[in-house]
């Protein structure tokens, strides 16, 4: 099993398929920004190779239906799979059904559960969320210090799905950093799961925690909100 760290390696993934001249693509869903860089950089990616096309599906954040949709790559006679998964505890059935078909299947964004036991043939391409938490909520600590808030700060969390690997990675990291001495000093006094995706409702979030005490920073753990974090923290 290869596990491959950073979205650079998707690159050397269809740079070393050169039978992989039909590859199905099943994004959980296209609404959401992130999830857009990803799958416009797959199909530049695959625009700038010969012999390379992609088809990509909208699984609308629906785990049947993105099953589904792997069956049907399958049965189409794809050389190859690409899977963001809507619920990374449900990846088994489609690690199984590539299997047996034969085909070449990598996971990517998202961890799936299974990732510790792909067969040779799987992958899973991604940044690591362990660091991606650490840094956030450093970063966020030493806004707050640099504020004189060292003597006490309040903190809400907005977190992803939970369906999603990386939002569950990330929270833990959040509590493990904030139970460190140099950051000990930051009180969670909630956590809300949001489902919201786009930038202006997330920076809209944060805005409205921002502007009502007792709430006094936010950290957030959707990809596409992940630019927000650092930059609410200094407000």
């Amino acid at each position: 099993m290869k596990k491959t760290l950073i979205a650079a390696g998707l690159a050397s993934l269809l740079s070393t398929t050169a039978m992989a001249e039909n590859v199905g693509v099943s994004m959980a869903l296209f609404d959401d920004n992130f999830l857009t860089v990803l799958r416009n950089g797959m199909i530049a990616t695959a625009d700038s190779m010969d012999g390379v096309d992609l088809q990509v599906e909208d699984a609308q954040n629906d785990v049947a239906k993105q099953l589904d949709q792997i069956n049907n790559f399958i049965a189409s006679g794809v050389d190859a799979i690409i899977v963001n998964p809507v619920d990374t505890s449900a990846t088994q059935a489609m690690t199984d059904a590539a299997a047996a078909a034969g085909v070449p299947l990598v996971y990517v964004n998202r961890q799936p559960i299974n990732v510790d036991t792909l067969p040779d043939n799987q992958a899973f391409v991604a940044s690591n969320e362990i660091e991606s938490g650490t840094l956030e909520t450093f970063e966020i600590c030493k806004n707050l210090r640099a504020a004189g808030k060292a003597g006490g700060a309040r903190a809400y969390v907005l977190m992803g799905e939970l369906s999603n690997q990386a939002a569950v990675q990330r929270t833990k990291d959040v509590h493990d950093i904030l139970g460190t001495d140099m950051c000990n000093f930051i009180e969670i006094i909630d956590e809300h799961f949001s489902r919201r995706r786009q930038l202006p409702e997330a920076a809209g979030d944060a805005s409205h925690r921002r502007d009502n005490p007792p709430l006094v920073r936010v950290n957030d753990h959707r990809d596409c909100y992940s630019q927000h974090a650092a930059g609410s923290s200094r407000i």
